[in-house]
């Protein structure tokens, strides 16, 4: 049975960080790639940062370049690492399993496993 947990969000201000961790059993993310996700209320869930599953492959969202780094420590374990948060940081965020070593296209329909969330907020 694979199970995806995420944790570590919570209330802040802009300006400040945060660390999200993604924990995994049942499956590998030395063989799968993984992601993170947001939906924000009243919007589409989009990809945040992915990582094939060797590491060696990393994409942003333009919208968190500069500021987000996707990590994996071991084969279950993966964070995201969020600087410089701002207002429209806000969001629920997902940790993800996809269904390849690194889809051409990583989006939700490639997505196998998913995580129940963790809420980032960020005040102004």
């Amino acid at each position: 049975q694979v199970k995806v947990v995420e944790s570590g969000g919570d209330l802040v201000q802009a300006g400040e960080s945060l660390r999200l961790s993604c924990t995994a059993s049942g499956l590998s993310f030395d063989d799968y790639a993984m992601g993170w996700f947001r939906q924000a209320a009243g919007k589409e869930r989009e990809a945040v940062s992915c990582i094939s599953y060797d590491g060696r492959d990393i994409d942003y969202a333009d919208s968190v370049k500069g500021r987000f780094t996707i990590s994996k420590t071991d084969r279950n374990t993966a964070y995201l690492i969020m600087n410089n948060l701002k207002p429209e940081d806000t969001a629920m965020y997902y940790c993800a399993a996809f269904d390849s070593m690194w889809p051409i296209v990583r989006s939700t329909s490639r997505v196998r496993h998913w995580g129940q969330g963790t809420q980032v907020t960020v005040s102004s």
